[in-house]
């Protein structure tokens, strides 16, 4: 491209982001994108990790994992404008792997077509913009719990993953023992996260988690990579089995599992957007303009992500390293996703990134989901009683459906007994017999 195209790409550019009237421009807002690109990269080879658990091929879910992701970020840069980053989410991914593949015995294949499902629904409702009467059906509180519970069960994941928390016939589960060389790379990569996130160090967890490797590797704890650059993986094994595999959504059970998709995407990402959109000073009158737009993109993605091979997209929280650095347009979310089409070109690096690799991202994921334990209101005990089953339930029953599903059945009763069951949305009531018969089915 001549100098001159350049000039009049960049012009076209400043213009369609409003980059002057955001007081921003475009070596900022590039900065920016790379800065939550670097935050949030580790999901390139987290994701795999946990969806490899599965069964499923982690190329192919390495190749899925940046395609869907870069898809995302880029229809959210150019459809909302927004510096808000999306990739499949940590927490619903541990709910698709170990909750209903593992848990429930059902088959990946299965589980990618109630992603598909849960994705068309999620463009439906966007479109007929009905987002704002399920957002306020489920009680604040209620949402809040389910995105601390989602905290602990992937920090639970991440412990026993690195080794420090195992198995105990005597006390259900206990400390692992810390005599295995593999497991003080997580305690390593604990620490070395901890301080950088303590540091406010953008990149954080992805800088830990390189040195964590490269610990491994100098000390032979992990094995030496074949390459470091290579060919994109297949998606052949994954690609379009969503869609083919709609017919097996034919129970109860499953109808359940595609509805806890979309409630858990739904709200995670509802919540992380409009926390965003707090920092970055987006909020109008308790609104956040073009949030159709928002969910929109990453409704598409999530679409796209079923038919390639992952599980379901979200916002992610790290697009706040991002903002934090003067990201204020869509240009940041654009440039993150380019990236994301770059790092498709690394998936050796898969084999140098284990559990205890993976486990203190993992943990401290949890940490900052934990973090909205603060804002639910303890004092009021039908409120208390039903957020903590949610919280406690995830990781100690090992489903995030089920801490849910506990929560949402106390939830009316404890509202009717507190005398204010006129409070309850129909839909909650609605969702307390539907979870009723969830646990008896996955009781029978």
């Amino acid at each position: 491209m001549t100098n001159g195209g350049q000039i009049v790409l960049k012009e076209k550019l400043v213009q369609y982001f409003d980059l002057p009237q955001l007081q921003t421009n475009m070596r900022r807002e590039i900065l920016a994108g790379f800065t939550t690109f670097i935050s949030m990269a580790y999901i390139l080879f987290v994701n795999p990790s946990v969806l490899g658990a599965t069964g499923m091929d982690k190329g192919a879910v390495f190749t899925a994992t940046a395609i869907a992701s870069a898809l995302g970020c880029i229809l959210m840069g150019v459809l909302a404008k927004y510096p808000i980053a999306i990739a499949p989410g940590l927490g619903v991914n541990a709910f698709f792997a170990y909750s209903v593949v593992i848990g429930m015995k059902i088959p990946w294949q299965t589980a990618l077509a109630g992603v598909f499902v849960a994705s068309l629904i999620f463009i439906l409702i966007t479109v007929l913009k009905l987002r704002e009467t399920i957002i306020n059906a489920i009680p604040r509180n209620l949402k809040l719990a389910i995105a601390a519970g989602i905290g602990l069960f992937i920090a639970f994941l991440g412990l026993h993953n690195g080794g420090l928390i195992v198995a105990n016939e005597s006390t259900v589960v206990g400390l692992g023992p810390l005599t295995v060389g593999t497991t003080w790379l997580t305690v390593f990569g604990l620490i070395i996260t901890a301080i950088l996130m303590v540091r406010r160090i953008p990149g954080a967890i992805f800088i830990g988690m390189v040195a964590t490797t490269i610990l491994g590797l100098v000390t032979g704890l992990i094995a030496m990579p074949s390459a470091i650059i290579a060919g994109a993986p297949s998606i052949k094994s994954t690609f379009m089995v969503g869609a083919m595999h709609i017919g097996d959504i034919n129970s109860l059970q499953l109808v359940v599992v595609v509805l806890t998709f979309l409630l858990v995407t739904f709200f995670d990402t509802a919540g992380t957007l409009v926390g965003l959109a707090e920092q970055a000073g987006f909020m109008k009158n308790n609104k956040m303009p073009r949030v159709g737009k928002a969910l929109l993109a990453d409704s598409s993605s999530m679409l796209v992500g079923s038919l390639l091979g992952t599980s379901p997209t979200s916002a992610f929280v790290e697009s706040s390293a991002g903002i934090a650095v003067g990201g204020r347009s869509g240009l940041t979310a654009v440039t993150t996703g380019l990236l994301f089409i770059g790092g498709l070109f690394f998936s050796p690096l898969l084999a140098v990134v284990t559990n205890q690799v993976t486990a203190p991202a993992l943990i401290i994921v949890g940490v900052l989901m934990a973090q909205s334990l603060r804002e639910i209101e303890w004092h009021k005990m039908e409120i208390a009683i039903p957020a903590f089953l949610i919280v406690l339930g995830m990781p100690l029953t090992y489903s995030i459906s089920d801490g849910i599903a506990l929560g949402f059945i106390m939830y009316p009763l404890t509202m009717i007994a507190a005398k204010r069951g006129k409070e309850v949305h129909p839909l909650m009531y609605a969702l307390f017999f539907v979870f009723v018969l969830f646990i008896w089915i996955l009781n029978q």
